[in-house]
Formats: structure tokens, C-alpha cells, sequence
């Protein structure tokens, strides 16, 4: 798979077309997600390798997406970690673990990812019989801020005044907490990657909550220990953090292959920003695909056109595919993707 068109994307080499998949390609909007969610647990789809695998496939067959991403959750390895999870409807994750002192992050493990999410591993196994000679599989996993802000928060937060107060106040209790869980990260990934994972896909979904000076000094240093950590498998690495305008000149010096963009910052500013090291990956607005089909249409092709200031561009959304979305719509964004993208990238960069 190493000629298909999104590896060769992410190394900035000549594709026959735009590549393009997205971002909770397998979720809820999905029909036979729906079914199978009605019979099992979230925990328990992520945890059998056969049904995770089966939601992983289901939208490469049913969209005709360029490539496949591992159903899982970033928060799967925290859980192995010795962090109490569930999965509350309408509010998401909840975890029960209470961060007060540094015995309180010596107690969480750094797991064994053979032994202790062995089923993860297992899933991608499976996942390369099905898709040999289909299409790659990316894997993934979150990177140690947004998994400590899960933590340290309990769960989702609108603030993020427990992470932001602890980095502040007890830098040697966040330190200790972010180094550990950059270990986990790296584990968890050079796992994946040699379990067949082509190409891995890091979430700093909440690093966008800091200002450019708190990343820089308390969350890069553990980003790129993770990317130090990994790199060597030669698997192409794409980062990812909502909100990132602010922080685009720092993200600048990340070594990875591909930046993906959310939805706020468009694609010219982003290539401007960042200069001609990286792919770009995105942006499409979520909410855009709940619209007509002519309209999904010009904002594609709006897409496109900016992804043009890029050394080379795979297409996605800003963000998560929205539960109520059209299966039909996403297709049809596809096939606009396939058909008005540009032929031959990369285009020549500024």
C-alpha cells in the first residue's frame, strides 16, 4: 500500500488524486453503527477486535474513503493507565481518577500495550487481512496534554481551570503527570505501528485552550518526546489540535509529516504559516455536509482551491462528522473530492 494515494500524500509525492477521509468516519451517523451500538456498549465495541474492526470498515466500503481509521478511543490507554472510565450518553467520557499530589501520578502504570490492549492490536491485525490491497489504516492516539486535561478535568471541560491551575501552581505534579503520559503515547503508537498501522494520527484536540507561551514551554517538550519516540517506525505522522491559529508558528517546528487544520483557519493561512515542510489535512466544516448536495459541492471545491497553497493536501473535515449527517451527503462529498481535485500534487508552494 505504500503507492496508495493518502501515504503518498502524507510523503508530499504525486497523486492521481486528491486523497480524502474523515475524520469519525465510523460513528453514529451511520446506520449499522446505529444497530450495533443498540446491542453493545462503547467500551465493549472498542475492546472485541472483530466488532471494532467491523465499525472501521463499514464506511471505506459504504463512502469509497481513501483511507480507514482504527475505531478506538484516544482515552483507552488512560483507562489502562489505572483511570476509572465510562461513557455517560450525551455527556461523554467521565473518568475517576483525582490528581492532588505526586503519589497520586506514581500510582497510575504505564500499561503494556501487547498485554494490557493486546484487543487493540489485535483489531489492526484483522484490519490489514481486510484491507490489503484496499486502501491504508491509520492509527492513533492522543497526545499527553489533552489526555492529562481529560484526567485532571474528569472529563470534557469549558474551561480548563483544574489542567490550567495545575500547571501553574504545581508544575512538578503536572510535569511528572505529562512525562508519564508521554511514555503511555509513545508506547501505544510505535504498538500500533507495528501491528500494521500505516500511518498515525495524534490528538492534541485541547492544546488550542493555552496561549503560545504556555504551550510552548509546558506542552511541546512532551509532544515532540512522543514524536522522538516514534518516528524511527517510518510511519507517516499527521498532528492534530482544534483551535491552532495562535499556535501554527510553534507547531511549525513539530516533526511531522502532516498538519491537520480545523475548520477555523483556512488552508492559505495555514500553508503561509507553517511553510512548505508539511501536508495539509482538511478543513471542511462538519456542518457543511447537512446541507444540499450543490452545496457540499462548492464548498469542496472552495476547499480544494485553498488546499492548493499546500505542498500537498489530503482532504477532511475541520472537525468530526456530525451525528444526523447524511451517509448519502458524505458519499457524495467524495466524489466531488475525487472528481475537482487536482491531479499531480504537489503544486508548486510559495
Amino acid at each position: 500500500m505504500q503507492d496508495a494515494r493518502f501515504l503518498r500524500a502524507c510523503r508530499k509525492e504525486p497523486v492521481d488524486a486528491t486523497p480524502v477521509w474523515f475524520m469519525r468516519q465510523a460513528g453514529r451517523y451511520l446506520p449499522e453503527y446505529r444497530r450495533l451500538r443498540a446491542k453493545h456498549g462503547f467500551l465493549q465495541l472498542c475492546k472485541t477486535p472483530e466488532l471494532a474492526a467491523q465499525v472501521t470498515l463499514e464506511p471505506v466500503t459504504r463512502l469509497g474513503v481513501d483511507a480507514a481509521i482504527l475505531f478506538s478511543d484516544i482515552l483507552i490507554s488512560v483507562e489502562a493507565m489505572g483511570v476509572p472510565l465510562r461513557f455517560a450518553e450525551g455527556k461523554g467520557p467521565i473518568l475517576g481518577k483525582v490528581i492532588h499530589d505526586l503519589a497520586d501520578v506514581e500510582s497510575l502504570r504505564v500499561p503494556d500495550p501487547e498485554s494490557e490492549l493486546g484487543f487493540v492490536l489485535a483489531a489492526i491485525r484483522l484490519l490489514r487481512r481486510e484491507l490489503e490491497g484496499r486502501v491504508p489504516l491509520i492509527g492513533f492516539c492522543g497526545l499527553p496534554f489533552t489526555l492529562a486535561s481529560y484526567i485532571v478535568e474528569g472529563g470534557k471541560s469549558r474551561d480548563f481551570r483544574k489542567i490550567k491551575t495545575l500547571m501553574l501552581e504545581a508544575p512538578h505534579i503536572y510535569g511528572a503527570l505529562m512525562a508519564k503520559l508521554a511514555r503511555v503515547a509513545s508506547a501505544s503508537a510505535s504498538a500500533q505501528i507495528a501491528a500494521g498501522a500505516q500511518a498515525i494520527q495524534l490528538f492534541d484536540t485541547w492544546a488550542g485552550v493555552l496561549e503560545p507561551a504556555e504551550y510552548e514551554a509546558q506542552v511541546r517538550p512532551y509532544t515532540v518526546a512522543v514524536i522522538e519516540g516514534i518516528r524511527r517506525q517510518g510511519a507517516p505522522l499527521i498532528h492534530f489540535s482544534a483551535d491552532c491559529r495562535r499556535l501554527l508558528p510553534l507547531l511549525r517546528a513539530l516533526p511531522v509529516d502532516v498538519m491537520s487544520i480545523d475548520r477555523h483557519v483556512a488552508l492559505g493561512e495555514a500553508a503561509a504559516a507553517l511553510g512548505p515542510g508539511f501536508a495539509l489535512q482538511g478543513n471542511l466544516a462538519p456542518e457543511v455536509l447537512l446541507k444540499s448536495v450543490v452545496e457540499i459541492e462548492a464548498a469542496v471545491g472552495d476547499i480544494l482551491r485553498q488546499g492548493r497553497s499546500a505542498a500537498s493536501h489530503i482532504f477532511n473535515l475541520g472537525h468530526g462528522i456530525l451525528p444526523g449527517t447524511d451517509p448519502q451527503s458524505v458519499r457524495s462529498a467524495v466524489e466531488a473530492v475525487h472528481r475537482l481535485g487536482r491531479r499531480e500534487q504537489p503544486w508548486p508552494t510559495r
